[in-house]
């Protein structure tokens, strides 16, 4: 709905409540004269119990919680009260024709002491239930939004793994030097461990973050590598690949086997292959 419908919305209300309080207006003020009120107090008596109705129904909008129920409370019992009175005035032809002259609003004599009752506490109650619903508006603290939680960073760190060949270090024997991998420096595990950073809230809470190495690690506290040599690597291979049929004999089984890098693994099978196949016609001759 646009600002415009809303406009003639609000303007339509206002013009069908003002007629109803016209017409209230009309009952409750022969009530008041009924009951011996005066022509100004008469003229006033509506305002008293129609007009708490509207600022109790505007306090209702305001409020929250207890004080919300509170305001609902009064604007029932005073649209109670106006609909009893506008009842009773519909129902006693006297109030018409003698609203000047004190009379009665029942012939029954409990229902008149009790009428009477209502009519007369009406401007008392607004004093009291008008007041305390000004005040607590005035000191209505309206609660703050609910700020939606930061989602946590994760930051993670991840070392670029390194495609690159090694130096190659026997070529006589037709493959490269191994890579070792089985022991990794210091430097490289903390490379390679990722770091994951905690929400700002809970880590300044529990307790501050690991410090990061920023440098080099010196090369006393470095872990000796471990070299092998390509006759180490051949002799490692025949034994793991000793009961190995020709078919699993393959580069990647001998590279997790040996735990070396791809290209060593590739000759170390060429070279398992050659001696294969060379001692072949030797076993069949036995045979």
């Amino acid at each position: 709905m646009n600002r415009r419908a809303k406009t003639l919305l609000v303007l339509a209300l206002v013009v069908v409540v003002g007629m109803a309080f016209r017409v209230s207006w009309n009952a409750l003020r022969d009530v008041a004269r009924t009951i011996g009120a005066d022509g100004a107090a008469a003229t006033l008596y509506p305002f008293v119990v129609d007009g708490l109705m509207a600022l109790a129904l505007v306090a209702t909008l305001v409020l929250t919680g207890d004080s919300r129920r509170f305001a609902l409370r009064v604007l029932a019992t005073y649209t109670l009260a106006s609909l009893v009175l506008n009842y009773v005035h519909g129902l006693v032809p006297q109030l018409h024709r003698n609203a000047d002259a004190w009379g009665r609003l029942a012939d029954w004599g409990p229902a008149n002491w009790a009428l009477v009752l209502l009519a007369t506490s009406l401007p008392v109650g607004s004093i009291y239930f008008g007041s305390d619903l000004v005040a607590k508006v005035l000191h209505h603290r309206p609660e703050p939004p609910i700020q939606p939680e930061e989602p946590a960073e994760l930051v993670g760190n991840r070392s670029t793994p390194d495609l690159g060949e090694s130096t190659p270090a026997n070529t006589a024997q037709g493959f490269e030097s191994p890579d070792v991998e089985s022991a990794p420096t210091v430097e490289q595990r903390q490379e390679s461990a990722p770091t994951v950073l905690v929400p700002v809230r809970s880590l300044a809470a529990a307790e501050p973050a690991p410090r990061r190495a920023t440098g080099r690690v010196p090369s006393v506290a470095r872990t000796p590598r471990l070299v092998r040599t390509a006759d180490d690597l051949l002799s490692e291979a025949r034994t793991a690949t000793a009961d190995w049929s020709d078919a699993a004999l393959t580069g990647e089984a001998i590279r997790k086997a040996v735990r070396t890098s791809a290209a060593n693994a590739r000759a170390l099978r060429d070279a398992l292959r050659a001696e294969r196949d060379a001692d072949a016609p030797t076993a069949e001759a036995v045979s």
